[in-house]
């Protein structure tokens, strides 16, 4: 374990700070879920809260408090460019669906990158009462424990993540779920991606796939299991990339060769 740079320990301090209160924010506003007005996006499925604008703007506030230098994209308000190297990613609330339908599979995800690495993931699943923190170098841990993912987990003896959404036809979700029966394995969607990818550094999931994702989905997770010793599949960060979706693929050691041959992806990739 390297030891963190004073730059970086001061921004993995202050990340573990805010994700903790933006979980308790978040969480106080699922409990009061009724009083919320939802709005929808590019479809039906695709929701808005007040609470996720609410919950994304304290830690804007927060981040601008004490590095105003840095970078920010938020789901909710868009990217505000920096000047320090460090860039803030963060969804304020993943999976507002199960949020306002009155399920627990959401979170508070926040990512920062610096030289386009993910080198903080912190993830808050108020709901579950657990904490996923993680930073370069530091490896990762929930609620403390140590993540240490095992390299025996393939997609037949463990269930995979699959996510999808109005971005990805119909028919490749459905070739995408028989590429995987196909080769053995089975899978979940609960409906927060960056919780799936948080459960694969836990070693609850082997892997991840969703064709389409977006950057403040699925940075803190990348980070987080990349630190719990696992593979993904880099997500293109520079330039304009950052804001545009990609392909996430993320996987336990002895489940990368098979991922990466359902998701249609070159033994090298």
């Amino acid at each position: 374990m390297t030891s963190l740079t004073p730059d970086l320990g001061a921004r993995f301090t202050l990340a573990q700070d805010i994700v903790r209160a933006a979980g308790a924010l978040a969480l106080d506003y699922f409990e009061n879920r009724e009083t919320l007005v939802i709005e929808t996006k590019r479809d039906l499925q695709d929701v808005v809260s007040i609470a996720d604008r609410n919950v994304e703007t304290m830690i804007r506030d927060r981040v601008a408090e004490h590095f105003p230098e840095d970078g920010f994209l938020g789901e909710e308000y868009g990217l505000v460019d920096g000047t320090s190297g460090y860039t803030w990613v963060v969804d304020p609330i993943d999976g507002t669906s199960p949020f306002v339908n009155g399920m627990p599979n959401w979170c508070v995800s926040i990512a920062v990158l610096h030289d386009s690495e993910p080198v903080i993931g912190v993830i808050s699943a108020p709901c579950h009462d657990e904490l996923y923190l993680s930073a370069k170098g530091q490896g990762a841990t929930l609620n403390g424990k140590v993540l240490s993912l095992d390299p025996s987990r393939t997609i037949r003896n463990a269930v995979t993540g699959l996510g999808a959404n109005n971005h990805v036809t119909p028919a490749f979700v459905g070739k995408m779920v028989e590429n995987l029966l196909e080769a053995g394995g089975n899978f979940i969607r609960n409906g927060s991606g960056a919780l799936m990818l948080a459960y694969v550094a836990a070693g609850r999931l082997v892997g991840y796939y969703e064709p389409y994702m977006h950057a403040w989905d699925c940075l803190a997770g990348y980070c987080l299991i990349t630190e719990a010793g696992g593979w993904v599949l880099p997500f293109p960060v520079e330039g304009g990339a950052l804001t545009k979706g990609a392909p996430v693929l993320a996987a336990s050691p002895g489940a990368i060769k098979d991922l990466k041959k359902i998701a249609g992806l070159p033994a090298d990739a």
